[in-house]
């Protein structure tokens, strides 16, 4: 019998799932569902399209393995579907000796992952590489590169179509119900959602990103989204030109988020940024984004308050940069000196899915949840979209086990 199968999201995880079934499954019925009109229209598409090459994460982590394992299979890919990607290298500059020890920490973290030619250099070293870029220390990775990751989802999705796939775009998946030993999925057109359907599959893979956390049923121990939204500025001629790769700040460890960086990008732009604040909508790409029923469950979440309670010293500080840019420039100053406050110009921001626990705590590792014939994608923070087709593998080996 055939296997019905369906994917929510069509994200490049969501369609890297869908890519990865209709591989390991020849045959099988096969429907990815996405609201969007287009695919990778929120996460995937507002990223600066880093390829990260495994620096910072805990090793034996799924972080750590699921990334490094990601940026093999996402080069092959891309290199078959002649998609847009360079090797550039990037520097992580230590200011401070604070900084200095922890910068020898991510070394030894990169060390034990697998990351090649990663090694510490002096200021005189870092300044061989990136001539205007200043720093006590820095760590520099040859091997981490750039890429444009909706062109990747796009070609993922044209292997899903030609192995009989179907993706169903305009379409919002509003409830998910076990029946039986099955998942019934109901759904109905983005622009008419009186206009209800609903269908039984055996398996249904969940990839919903920013609303991950709304499709199943809350459990009282269920971590929630808590959208954080990141401004970039983008760096004119003739400073763009004097960054060679990407530099990174050494991140707060305190935090998943990775600091304020200048990151170059396949179509030949230098961007800034992105800061991490709190979004008042889950697609909130415009200044000002309000949505109410976001900021309900934001607020009514006791986890984000005991969140907030311990971080206010370090919201302040991100408030500065979402009040005026003036604040990111003098960030990125401390690593490279010569851009000025005229050099930059608003270039769009992202919103990032951070999935909370009850207790206050930001998830750092990748969060997969399997109750038989459903599987939830609830937390893939950076480096999601690098390690987004070895997820799909993981997801789809997890999956088949559980239901064979």
């Amino acid at each position: 019998m055939t296997k019905r199968v369906a994917v929510v999201g069509g994200g490049i995880i969501g369609t890297a799932v869908a890519r990865e079934l209709t591989r390991r499954l020849p045959g099988v019925d096969l429907t990815l569902f996405e609201k969007e009109t287009g695919l990778a229209r929120h996460q995937t598409g507002h990223n600066s399209g880093v390829v990260h090459a495994g620096l910072y994460y805990e090793p034996g982590s799924q972080k750590a393995h699921l990334c490094r394992r990601g940026v093999g299979l996402l080069t092959e890919f891309a290199e078959e579907h002649s998609i847009a990607h360079e090797i550039c290298g990037k520097v992580v500059v230590a200011r401070t000796e604070t900084e200095v020890q922890l910068l020898r920490n991510i070394l030894n973290r990169a060390v034990a992952n697998g990351v090649p030619g990663v090694e510490l250099l002096s200021p005189a070293a870092l300044r061989d590489i990136e001539p205007h870029v200043e720093g006590m220390a820095a760590l520099h990775s040859p091997t981490t590169s750039i890429i444009d990751y909706a062109a990747v989802t796009e070609a993922l999705a044209r292997e899903v179509v030609l192995a009989g796939g179907t993706i169903e775009l305009g379409t919002r998946v509003t409830r998910l119900a076990f029946q039986g030993g099955l998942v019934r999925v109901t759904s109905c057109p983005t622009s008419d959602p009186a206009s209800a359907e609903s269908a039984t599959y055996d398996l249904v893979v969940t990839c919903a990103g920013l609303h991950s956390d709304r499709l199943a049923p809350r459990t009282g121990d269920q971590p929630r989204i808590i959208p954080f939204f990141g401004t970039y500025l983008e760096v004119s001629e003739p400073r763009a030109h004097l960054v060679r790769g990407l530099v990174y700040p050494v991140p707060d460890p305190r935090y998943p988020f990775l600091g304020v960086h200048l990151t170059p990008t396949v179509d030949g732009r230098l961007l800034l940024g992105p800061n991490a604040f709190l979004a008042l909508d889950r697609e909130g790409y415009a200044a000002r984004a309000f949505n109410p029923r976001d900021v309900v469950d934001i607020l009514g979440f006791r986890g984000f308050w005991r969140f907030a309670a311990s971080n206010t010293r370090a919201a302040a500080r991100e408030l500065a940069g979402v009040l005026t840019p003036r604040f990111l420039v003098r960030d990125a100053q401390t690593m490279f000196p010569d851009l000025r406050p005229a050099d930059v110009a608003p270039a769009g921001r992202g919103v990032r899915a951070q999935a909370v626990t009850p207790a206050g705590r930001l998830l750092d590792d990748f969060a997969i949840r399997s109750s038989g014939p459903l599987v939830e994608v609830l937390n893939t923070p950076s480096p999601g979209a690098t390690a987004s087709l070895a997820i799909a593998e993981h997801i789809v080996n997890e999956a088949l086990t559980v239901s064979a």
